[in-house]
């Protein structure tokens, strides 16, 4: 919350907060966006990204309805199928399995298409004649409803198949920092591509409003000696070999692949540590951040408020003007 506070006063645009379950944080997202909600006057207040396999989509809708009102109609939540697990298929805990036929990535398909379908606000449930309270005519929606919260929702696709998945279905995009590997291609320039095919989808399929996307990077302005201890050994070798195939684009070895589950191969975009005008050179060869509307900063929250709030401001004072950054 103190986070969410310092970025406001600072200028930042939003404060969004992951979420992953089993592990030694926050896995319950609506009270902490409510309460940042409460805190803040200006800023968005969002998630990148809501497991939806671990999700009841009504009882959620309930939830983002109570904290998107909280927060005077900032909320932004981006969900999705869900990232690498500290446990062995964590949904089941939580008692949720995929039907017969579906994998658990249909499964959360399926929750999201229920959570959208109930954000739109039109009445589903048969009224009880004898109710406790006096009910408005006709069938009843969920409660508390908040209206332009079903335009605020983003999908965190990992693929191109599921970016254009979520621009059918009028979602925003988030795209991480990594994704299917599905070309060989550097990670940014596979990204802008991503972004391409989801802009592409979303004018096929008729919406009338603007899609947003955003790309997630993970950048340190080196400015102290603090930044330079933290972050600045990743750069130490980083112009040995200058004199290489000029032809070869520079951030493809700086990439990295791994593998999702048992077979899914995935390319990790680089993170950008140096001084600024360093940053700001390598920054604007970034395809896929040119073809974003959104960037999300992501910040090494265990390191303290103070210090991360000195890591947006740095990036807010020293690179984003030089590169036209809103």
């Amino acid at each position: 919350m103190d986070l969410a506070v310092a970025a406001e006063a600072l200028g930042a645009d939003g404060a969004y907060f992951r979420v992953h379950h089993f592990a030694r944080q926050l896995g319950s997202p609506f009270p902490l966006l409510a309460a940042a909600g409460a805190k803040t006057k200006r800023i968005e207040i969002g998630t990148a990204v809501i497991d939806m396999r671990y999700e009841n989509p009504l009882y959620m809708a309930e939830d983002a309805g109570a904290a998107d009102i909280i927060a005077g109609g900032r909320l932004q939540l981006g969900i999705s199928r869900g990232s690498p697990e500290q446990v062995i298929d964590g949904w089941r805990y939580f008692g949720y399995a995929p039907p017969e036929g579906m994998t658990d990535a249909d499964m959360a398909r399926r929750h999201t298409e229920v959570l959208l379908d109930v954000l739109r606000g039109e009445g589903f449930a048969r009224p009880n004649p004898s109710p406790m309270f006096p009910n408005p005519p006709g069938l009843l929606r969920v409660e508390p409803y908040s209206e332009g919260l079903r335009d605020r929702i983003w999908w965190g696709a990992g693929s191109n198949a599921t970016a254009g998945w979520a621009a059918k279905l009028g979602m925003n995009l988030q795209s991480s920092t990594l994704k299917n590997d599905e070309s060989g291609r550097p990670f940014h320039i596979q990204q802008a591509e991503q972004i391409r095919i989801f802009r592409e989808a979303w004018k096929a399929a008729g919406h009338a409003r603007e899609p947003r996307v955003s790309v997630s990077r993970s950048i340190f302005a080196l400015v102290d000696d603090r930044d330079r201890a933290y972050f600045g050994r990743e750069n130490e070798n980083e112009n040995e070999d200058e004199n290489e195939d000029e032809d070869e684009d520079e951030d493809e070895d700086e990439d990295s692949i791994g593998f999702l589950g048992d077979s899914t191969r995935a390319i990790f975009g680089r993170s950008y540590a140096a001084e600024p005008d360093t940053l700001v050179e390598q920054l604007a060869k970034d395809e896929a951040v040119a073809e974003a509307d959104t960037l999300l900063l992501t910040v090494p929250n265990q390191l303290g408020v103070d210090y991360c709030a000195h890591v947006i401001e740095a990036i807010l004072k020293y690179v984003a003007p030089c590169l036209d950054w809103r």
